[in-house]
């Protein structure tokens, strides 16, 4: 067998070979990725600011039940469990939240009012101290109890590290 004979034989296993390695992914191509699990949405996000004491505290909360405090002080992240988001979720509609107005200011103000903004879901509303309406009064209670809770270092428990929001 001469040269040019391997050479003919050699073209149509090359071509066999690029073919089996293109069809295979071999050639750096990469593979599809799959379906990425989708990143968690903030449930909640409550501001806090104003008093005497010049309070500026936020809370956030994600419907996986990672969560963020942080105060002049402080920055802690938590988790809360899935009953927790529940009763969270139960005090928001109870309280009407979505059929709130989006603002309750007194129109004279105050130099030492509290001033509270919280967005839940889709929905934000802003008031602040002698204005905030009664069936919100619960939901603002209930989120400065999670501050409190997860702020003062003997309430609060341990940190995790780690969590992804």
């Amino acid at each position: 067998m001469g040269v040019t004979a391997i050479k003919k034989g050699l073209v149509p296993l090359l071509i066999i070979v690029v073919v089996v390695l293109a069809v295979s992914g071999c050639l750096g191509r990469e593979a599809p990725a799959g379906p990425d699990k989708a990143p968690p949405a903030l449930l909640i996000d409550y501001h806090r600011t104003g008093g005497f004491a010049g309070v500026d505290d936020r809370l956030l909360l994600f419907d996986n039940g990672a969560g963020l405090v942080s105060t002049r002080s402080v920055t802690r992240d938590f988790l809360v469990n899935s009953s927790e988001l529940q009763r969270l979720n139960l005090v928001f509609r109870e309280a009407g939240f979505a059929s709130l107005k989006d603002t309750y200011t007194s129109p004279s103000g105050g130099a030492d009012f509290m001033s509270y903004r919280i967005t839940f879901g889709n929905k934000t509303v802003q008031t602040e101290d002698t204005v905030i309406p009664f069936t919100l009064q619960p939901v603002i209670r209930e989120l400065n109890a999670i501050i409190t809770s997860r702020s003062t270092p003997d309430l609060a428990p341990a940190s995790l590290t780690n969590v992804r929001v």
